[in-house]
């Protein structure tokens, strides 16, 4: 088996086969989460060459009043179909399950009581967690299937007994920063075809090879559930929550006019209509977003600087590190990773950054990394 070591931690070195499906036990049964895009269909088509029994899953998590409206995007009806011809095309069975109500408990509710509280959720991380890697998983379980495939771009490893998660070969596209909640049950029942693929161009000739539908199909862009702009679907999901507020400097001096703290994020510098004073006038930028007072505060690009990252509701993919390790931070999931030491390990952890960091966004997740390993994460706090 070909193996690429990719970090070392308590002396112990992480294994990652080449191979993704080198890891599944002899009799696995594969459900692969089609959402009708390229990538996951090219994940199928991978499982299904390799003799394994799989079946393609489809999820309906739009609600059921606005089916006529969505004609694209994920978990569309469009979706369902390009999935469902896919699956034709490569003989395997394919199911369309509804998880409507899960989606919009566990997803959407939440992501809409983020924003109202005045923090920056990533809602593609609660998704992984609690809808494909938990109730789908759990009901592809329930149908027979022992693990779920997705056209994700990461890596699974193994760490003696414990399994490991990892960057994608293809940095540009890698995904591990969205699964770095999932556990070890879910993470040994997890299988990521693509996260060994070196670009997006090489999955898209494989699908026109295999004649696939979806070969040539656009990226999907935004959150799946919001049609138009994030500020549009806040609008309407939150209408009678928010009001207009101040907008004030670090000093407290009033210097303008929100339109509601759900529409601001700390590192925003564009819709402030805020006019400079003088031409040569330092860009202002959100610093703080407090819902508690429905006020947001501006400032110039140095005033997000920081030295010191808190994260809460963390969680380890395995064994914790120790006080004082030297990680790296990814708080956004497509920035660039800050070195990092690990300060304090408790309820809360804290990150002692090497060089100053911006755009702290509260509610965001920070996700710790050793190498290209994911180590863990939390939910980047206030300062």
């Amino acid at each position: 088996m070909t193996v690429a070591v990719t970090s070392s931690r308590g002396g112990v070195a992480a294994v990652v086969p080449a191979d993704p499906f080198a890891l599944l036990p002899r009799g696995a049964v594969i459900a692969v989460a089609m959402s009708g895009g390229v990538d996951s269909s090219v994940a199928a088509a991978r499982c299904a060459a390799q003799g394994m029994r799989t079946f393609g899953i489809t999820l309906a998590m739009w609600p059921r009043d606005r089916e006529r409206d969505r004609d694209r995007g994920c978990c569309s009806i469009d979706a369902v179909e390009d999935a469902r011809r896919v699956a034709n095309t490569l003989g395997i069975a394919h199911y369309s399950w509804n998880l409507e109500p899960e989606f919009q408990r566990d997803v959407v509710a939440a992501y809409a009581e983020e924003y109202a509280a005045g923090r920056t959720p990533n809602p593609c991380v609660r998704c992984n967690e609690t809808i494909k890697f938990g109730a789908l998983l759990e009901r592809a379980r329930a149908a027979g299937a022992t693990h779920v495939a997705t056209g994700h771009y990461a890596r699974i490893g193994r760490r003696g007994g414990v399994a490991t998660l990892h960057r994608a070969v293809a940095a540009v596209k890698d995904q591990a920063y969205t699964l770095h909640r999932l556990d070890q049950d879910q993470l040994s029942r997890a299988l990521f075809p693509l996260g060994g693929e070196t670009s997006k161009d090489e999955v898209r000739r494989t699908a026109a090879e295999l004649g696939l539908v979806t070969a040539a199909k656009p990226d999907s862009q935004e959150l799946c559930f919001v049609e138009g702009s994030v500020r549009e679907d806040l609008v309407r999901r939150l209408a009678g929550r928010f009001q207009p507020g101040p907008i004030v400097d670090g000093a407290g001096t009033m210097v303008g006019q929100h339109r509601g703290v759900p529409f601001y994020t700390v590192g925003q510098r564009s819709g402030l209509g805020l006019a400079p004073d003088r031409p040569d006038a330092v860009p202002l930028h959100v610093i703080a977003v407090d819902a508690a007072t429905n006020t947001v505060t501006v400032g110039p690009r140095q005033a997000l600087e920081r030295s010191v990252v808190e994260l809460g509701d963390v969680h380890w993919i395995g064994v914790a590190p120790v006080v004082g390790a030297s990680l790296s931070v990814q708080l956004r999931a497509h920035a660039l990773p800050a070195p990092v030491i690990l300060a304090t390990v408790a309820d809360t952890v804290r990150l002692q950054c090497d060089a100053l960091i911006s755009q702290v966004a509260p509610g965001q997740a920070g996700v710790l990394y050793h190498g290209d390993e994911v180590v863990g994460g939390g939910v980047v706090l206030a300062p």
